[in-house]
């Protein structure tokens, strides 16, 4: 096994992520420090959207219901980053998610505590959080413990 393989994703140390937060985005990273996942839905039409924006693309009304939501999730795509300019023993996966609970809403976020070469497409994420800077935490997310797992680890 190489050196790659054997290390495990991880995340950008949280002092060097920086967030903007809007009208828009404010609901998300507040339900975020409580370590909740929430997505805007239209208050009108029904459709989410991800990420906020001032408008329901679906109808364009300004409505909106902020749902929490499961915290599970399903990989779409992701990239394997090892190493960025002044911290190149990083290893990043950088991961774009579906969200069951809220139908045509994605997440672009990172998968943590995983080897890169494990990573698949489809497989199944809980989200977590980390602290970043100026007292926010970030979604992120973790392979999800399948019910065999679990139910080992309860024994």
């Amino acid at each position: 096994m190489s050196t790659a393989e054997a290390t495990l994703a991880t995340t950008m140390p949280g002092e060097h992520v920086r967030i903007a937060v809007n009208n828009h985005t404010e609901p998300f990273w507040q339900a975020a420090k409580q370590r909740r996942l929430v997505a805007p839905q239209c208050a009108d039409c029904g459709v989410f959207r991800m990420p906020p924006t001032p408008f329901c693309p679906g109808c364009q009304s300004k409505a909106v219901n902020w749902v929490e939501l499961s915290g599970e999730a399903t990989l779409y795509s992701f990239a394997v980053v090892h190493g960025i300019p002044e911290l190149p023993e990083l290893t990043l996966v950088p991961v774009v998610v579906d969200l069951p609970d809220a139908p045509g809403a994605r997440l672009v976020s990172n998968v943590v505590d995983i080897a890169p070469a494990d990573v698949t497409i489809g497989m199944m994420l809980r989200v977590d959080f980390s602290p970043i800077a100026d007292g926010w935490m970030l979604p992120i997310f973790r392979p999800a413990v399948s019910s065999i797992e679990r139910k080992n680890n309860d024994q």
